[in-house]
């Protein structure tokens, strides 16, 4: 095996439905000594086998339904282990240089924070720990074989990083050792338009962007740990695809910013319509009815008997809404308001973050700002307050969601 100094890096990610048989784990191996073949370095992250994570939490759980999130850390740990002494054999019994890199091994770079069961990674002392570590491991033209899923703490306990947390392992480390691609090996050969479970005509998405993929996790798809879209700098590539489609599966390209704060969106002009049967044929019309005199709608949301409409275009598009709803009878009057702005505070941390909600409107209530609206969807959230109080809004938001995050 030649040296692999200043040779590009790929992080393989194995989950455990790939790892279930003989012949699996035999293709597996092969992939990794394609691509050494290829003339770069391999970092290989494994999951727990198939179905044992389950077993050693049901396990433990019968044996004491109390049990101390730290003992169960430390339990779980075992099925990584396992999976990576496993596939380090493997690689081993074809002449690849591979070398199991776990909590207990003196190689170990994951530090977390001490949230057992769903710790978060400390990124500045992991990349130090990948340069001190695992860059030295690849330039002697080693295989690392890291078990995925867990961290471990500064004061040396172990972590595990919540469901999906091998997928946060080898995206982290993919940013931290500036590799050219994450690629994880999963059941599937890619994402989906929706769940092929679910949906007869479900075809597979050849690319998405960061925040589209984020999107998707955080309405439930399970292709990818929401949390690892955190540690998608350095424009590190991911690819989501299955053993057999090594080279096609969904490319995942775009950072995520943990926290952004952003005025999207000026001279908005609320509309609200009061009256209204609020039913998808009279949305419709009304939306229809924006859109013809060259206004466009921005936000909406349903209020029992009554429409807010979030808009553009000002007086025109409030004279033709008044025009339909009085005209058509879709309902009683219309009032407007002018002058708002939309601010959106959007990121990968906003969905996994509690009490995201009072951490915008409190500043802003004690600064005397009032709401006009607040949109919610996924990993996103929008206000609209008056234009001139936009700016200060913005820079109350941002400085609230920065501390502590």
């Amino acid at each position: 095996m030649s040296n692999g100094k200043f040779r590009k890096t790929v992080v393989l990610k194995f989950g455990g439905s790939v790892l279930d048989s003989q012949e699996s784990i035999l293709q597996a191996s092969n992939v990794v000594r394609r691509i050494l073949s290829e003339g770069k370095s391999v970092v290989v992250v494994v999951s727990a086998l198939k179905g044992v994570t389950d077993q050693l939490i049901n396990l433990a759980k019968s044996v004491d339904p109390q049990i101390k999130p730290q003992l169960l850390d430390e339990l779980l740990a075992s099925g990584e282990k396992t999976s990576s002494r496993l596939f380090a054999a493997a690689l081993s019994a074809q002449g690849v240089k591979a070398l199991v890199v776990d909590p207990d091994t003196p190689y170990w770079p994951i530090y977390t924070d001490s949230k057992h069961m769903n710790a978060d990674p400390i990124p500045e002392l992991t990349k130090q720990k990948c340069m001190q570590y695992l860059m030295p491991l690849l330039e002697e033209g080693n295989v690392p074989v890291v078990c995925g899923f867990l961290g471990k703490t500064v004061e040396g306990r172990i972590t595990t990083m919540g469901r999906g947390g091998s997928d946060t392992t080898a995206i982290l480390l993919a940013n931290c050792l500036s590799a050219e691609e994450a690629i994880l090996i999963k059941d599937v050969d890619g994402v989906y338009t929706s769940d092929p479970d679910k949906v007869k005509d479900a075809v597979k998405i050849d690319s998405l962007s960061g925040e589209e993929a984020g999107m998707l996790a955080a309405a439930g798809a399970k292709f990818l740990q929401l949390k690892a879209l955190r540690y998608t700098g350095n424009g590190v590539k991911i690819r989501v695809t299955s053993l057999d489609r090594l080279d096609s599966g969904t490319v995942i390209r775009g950072d995520i910013p943990e926290i952004d704060v952003e005025v999207i969106a000026e001279d908005i002009t609320m509309i609200t319509v009061i009256g209204i049967d609020s039913t998808e044929e009279s949305f419709t019309d009304i939306a229809r009815a924006i859109k013809e005199c060259k206004g466009s709608l921005v936000a909406s949301s349903f209020e029992g008997k009554g429409i807010v409409l979030y808009v553009k275009g000002g007086e025109r598009v409030v004279e033709s809404v008044h025009n339909l709803v009085i005209k058509q009878r879709l309902g009683k009057a219309i009032s407007s308001f002018e002058g708002l702005s939309m601010i959106s505070v959007k990121g990968s941390k906003l969905e996994t973050e509690r009490g995201v909600i009072q951490r915008i409107t409190q500043p802003l209530a004690r600064e005397g700002i009032n709401l006009f609206g607040l949109v919610t969807m996924l990993s996103s959230v929008k206000f609209f307050v008056l234009s001139s109080q936009a700016v200060r809004a913005k820079r109350l938001v941002q400085e609230a969601m920065l501390v502590n995050s």
